[in-house]
């Protein structure tokens, strides 16, 4: 089969297009045959050896955690869905018993386990469910990691209900969109920022109410005129940004952070937190109960994500460095040659 093959650390430029056995199922385990696989800046982070567990002795390892095809291989004990059945992977393996955190146990596959960004993946048998009949393979494969990383900030962690302002910074990754999509279907006012007015109205027509552009001066200021406080903010890039998403919090409020790409929180004023009674949640990926709610979510909303580009397999460089670019909205997919 051909696969993206990690051999050694340097970026995306190392990644090599090869030829690879087809994997065998194992105890509890199933075979599928993708059809499209996507992209998470995980994958970027992996190649670049900034990944926890990515080191020179994991090496080499297919790249990959999002996918979709029909599964075509069980192996013994292998229940749950049959072969033709066509399915979408929930990459979050062996989460554990407790659902407040991972076990010793948890990974996601791409790393240590070959992953999606080949012809044919294994993975646990209960880890494939049967894709919504509404979404292309391709917009099944665009949502697994990310998805699952909004549903639960959004509903296991910031316990949010119907009617409530949400706050979603840094709108145009893949999280970001799923978080707009899944507030705005909860019943949510959703607003957002972005560089990008073209991205901020983007976000209206995933559900977003409205948004500012983080480039004008007093923008949070702006923001919270126009949210009136908010109860809910979902944050992936920390930094400045995390500061004034407590200023503009509402009492009893909550802020939720599973990112920060702008890097620490260096002049967060403590008593903005405890004088109004805030919660501060960190969260990251989910349980396999979470991914089967947010698919049957999908299904009742008739949601489709929004996808950005998509790329043949053999181009997944190419793919890597438009999502680095940052340009457009939505997820980034990989086109699975037969």
């Amino acid at each position: 089969m051909k696969a993206i093959r990690l051999n050694e650390l340097g970026g995306p430029e190392s990644l090599r297009f090869e030829d690879l056995p087809e994997p065998e199922p194992g105890p509890g385990e199933v075979v599928v045959r993708l059809h499209n696989a996507a992209l998470n800046r995980r994958d970027v982070f992996v190649t670049r050896g900034q990944y926890p567990g990515a080191k020179p002795d994991a090496l080499p390892v297919t790249l990959g955690s999002d996918g979709s095809g029909e599964v075509v291989a069980r192996g013994d004990g292998a229940n749950g869905v049959s072969e033709g059945t066509e399915v979408v992977i929930n990459p979050a393996l062996h989460w554990g018993e407790d659902p407040r955190v991972p076990g010793k146990e948890y990974r996601i596959l791409g790393l240590p386990d070959d992953g999606t960004f080949a012809q044919f993946v294994k993975a646990p048998a209960d880890h494939v469910l049967p894709k919504p009949s509404h979404l292309s393979h391709a917009e099944a494969a665009a949502i697994p990691l990310a998805a699952l990383t909004a549903y639960r900030a959004l509903v296991t962690r910031g316990e949010l209900q119907a009617g409530e302002t949400v706050v979603i910074p840094g709108i145009g990754g893949g999280v970001a969109t799923f978080l707009v999509q899944i507030a705005s279907a909860l019943g949510a006012t959703v607003f957002v920022t972005s560089g990008s007015d073209e991205k901020i109205e983007k976000a209206k027509e995933l559900g977003a109410e409205g948004g500012v552009n983080y480039n004008a001066e007093n923008w949070s200021k702006e923001l919270r005129g126009m949210t009136g406080g908010v109860d809910l903010s979902v944050d992936s890039i920390g930094g400045e940004v995390f500061d004034a998403l407590v200023t503009i919090a509402k009492p009893g409020g909550r802020v939720v952070s599973f990112g920060a790409t702008a890097g620490p929180v260096e002049k967060l004023v403590l008593p903005k937190i405890f004088l109004k009674q805030l919660e501060v949640r960190g969260t990251a990926m989910g349980t396999a109960e979470e991914f089967g709610a947010m698919l049957d979510l999908y299904a009742e909303k008739d949601l489709h994500p929004a996808i950005n580009e998509t790329f043949p397999l053999e181009e997944a460089t190419a793919a890597m460095n438009h999502m680095e670019e940052g340009s457009g909205i939505g997820k980034i997919v990989l086109e699975i040659p037969a």
